[in-house]
């Protein structure tokens, strides 16, 4: 058992799908109670030892299970995996989305799915709130497997139906799941574990097959990483009456020891300090709220730990530590968390936004998720936006890029002013989906009004038919009857015949009675046109294109085609090979 760490496991979910309530469950505490709102507030983490799993399990435990326990981690949102990360991918093992059965995906759900596909981490998805299900009779504490036995085949029915539909959300977005006890292979398919956190039916599976998943899986990794170097990741820093400036830390190899000698990530650098104090909080009770903290002298991975430490103040939530025995582990150390940096940071584009980001975890999700979405990033860092950001992003040629994404971050003295001066937009928010939501609505808005602008300065394809019983004055200018056959007609475009030969300009258009600029297809109206003479250009009855200049023709061609009806289309098609009989290159 020594040879192996305590398997770390995320839990992630919308607010109120019962994150901490299940971690009440397992841990026999009341943390929700005290969180504001019910809602968790601060990262946290929670030892279950493997003997209060075997308690809880006791009804179904017929394995053998070698690994120590389970480190639960239970945050706000993104900070289960943009905070907790370390080089190559996410700290978590494992990791839990709690999905309230009677409500489906949320944003938040949303999120968490879009971190754990970044960080490609195994997980498992709790459908929580069963008790819920209308006729649903409750037995605390019971495995789910014999609570659904003894329940009434119309309320198997409706759990079945709701399993069915989280079964078809992870399918669109590209998960194959099942619930957990029709799945052979646990490698290809999510198992999906139908628990009440508040009842605590169903826990006793999710155990089970955390524990098991871990030890089957996830062996080789977990050996071999008690020994050696301790290295860890900084969750928060906090002043704590009578011991200063201290910070929490998942500690995810080796082991560390009152006085060894670490370096942490900062602001403006790497930060060297000395350990002068551990503290634990005592087995299955939870950090954040735990008072009476025991003190160690040393701590073995994986394992969540305040460390007392002198300078910390600079140090940057998210960021790693290491123990380092000398100069050489100090420039290895250094030398590493430089080449993570460069490889997270980006400025690789010439036009794009800047993004602005807390730890670097969450830069890597929102570059990752603004990559799939086609968004061009000139510049991607840690740390507030500053003037010198509205510079950079000010410098894109086009203005759609002239933006600044800002995740957790505040914005510094004098940054809205210059954004004013420089014509610069910022978007900022604490959550990640509603902060790419935001932007992607107004960027995907001001690309339909550009687009607006782009047909409305455009000349647009037109055919239409002169109504020879509709001729109401021969010349100077003429006025004659015609009928929109494609596209529109506007005021002041020059016209062609079918053999490319002018036919005036449009100088006026009324319908009804009224003058209008601008006619589509399928209108009939009174139209004036200059520099032609019906009797002698004109006979009165011809079909005539509206003489589209080369230069917009290539736009259509190009960029609007696809706005064009199918008779547009093939009126367009007709005029570009009238105009390319002569230059088979004309607006090409």
């Amino acid at each position: 058992m020594k040879n192996l760490r305590t398997p770390i496991v995320a839990v992630l979910g919308h607010v109120d799908h019962g994150k901490t309530t299940l971690l009440d469950r397992i841990r026999r505490s009341n943390v929700t109670a005290r969180e504001a709102g019910g809602i968790t507030q601060h990262i946290g983490a929670t030892e279950v030892p493997l003997t209060a799993i075997e308690d809880i399990c006791r009804e179904i435990w017929n394995v053998n299970i070698i690994i120590p326990g389970l480190l639960f981690i239970d945050t706000p949102g993104h900070k289960a995996f943009t905070n907790l990360r370390r080089r190559g991918g996410a700290l978590a093992d494992l990791a839990v989305l709690i999905v309230d059965i009677n409500e489906g995906f949320k944003p938040q759900t949303e999120e968490a799915l879009m971190i754990l596909r970044t960080f490609k981490t195994p997980f498992v998805v709790a459908a929580n709130k069963i008790d819920k299900i209308p006729g649903w009779q409750s037995t605390e504490g019971k495995p789910f497997m014999k609570s659904y036995a003894e329940q009434d085949d119309i309320v198997k029915q409706r759990l079945d139906n709701r399993i069915y539909e989280l079964i078809g959300e992870l399918y669109q977005r590209g998960f194959s799941a099942d619930r957990f006890d029709r799945i052979s292979d646990f490698t290809k398919n999510v198992a999906i574990v139908p628990i009440s956190a508040l009842t605590g039916e169903g826990v006793p599976e999710l155990l089970m097959l955390l524990v098991g998943l871990a030890q089957r899986f996830l062996e080789s990794n977990l050996r071999l990483h008690v020994e050696g170097r301790a290295r860890g990741t900084v969750l928060e820093v906090k002043e704590e009456k009578g011991l200063g400036l201290t910070f929490d830390a998942i500690l995810y190899d080796g082991t560390l020891h009152v006085g060894d000698r670490i370096a942490i990530g900062g602001r403006e650098g790497i930060i060297v300090t000395h350990v002068r104090g551990i503290l634990r909080p005592r087995p299955s009770k939870e950090m954040r709220l735990e008072s009476r903290f025991r003190s160690v002298e040393s701590v073995t991975a994986a394992a969540g730990v305040k460390i007392v430490a002198p300078d910390v103040e600079g140090v940057l939530a998210g960021s790693e530590f290491e123990v380092v025995e000398s100069d050489e582990d100090l420039k290895n150390f250094e030398e590493r968390m430089k080449r993570e940096y460069q490889e997270i940071t980006i400025e690789t584009d010439e036009e794009g936004i800047v993004i602005k980001t807390d730890t670097l975890g969450s830069l890597e999700a929102l570059i990752n998720e603004f990559r799939s979405l086609n968004v061009p990033i000139k510049r991607a860092d840690v740390g507030d936006i500053t003037k010198k950001d509205v510079v950079e992003a000010s410098a894109n040629r086009d203005e759609l890029n002239r933006v600044i994404v800002g995740f957790n971050v505040k914005l510094l003295p004098g940054v809205e002013d210059e954004c004013v001066k420089y014509g610069v937009r910022v978007f900022t928010d604490q959550i990640i989906y509603s902060l790419i939501d935001s932007f992607t609505q107004w960027r995907d808005e001001e690309k339909r009004l550009r687009e607006r602008q782009k047909i409305e300065s455009i000349i647009m394809p037109g055919k239409i038919q002169l109504l020879k019983n509709y001729i109401f004055r021969r010349s100077k200018p003429a006025v004659i009857g015609v009928k929109i056959l494609a596209g529109e007609l506007r005021k002041d475009v020059r016209l062609i015949k079918e053999d490319g030969t002018p036919a005036g300009i449009v100088r006026s258009m009324q319908k009804s009675g009224e003058h209008v600029s601008i006619a589509r297809e399928g209108d009939e109206l009174a139209v004036a046109i200059d520099g032609v003479t019906i009797g002698r250009q004109l006979e009165g009855d011809e079909v005539l294109y509206v003489d589209v200049p080369e230069r917009h023709a290539r736009v259509v061609e190009r960029e609007l085609i696809d706005t064009l009806s199918e008779e547009t289309k093939r009126a367009f098609s007709e005029f570009l090979e009238l105009k390319r009989k002569e230059n088979t290159f004309w607006g090409r």
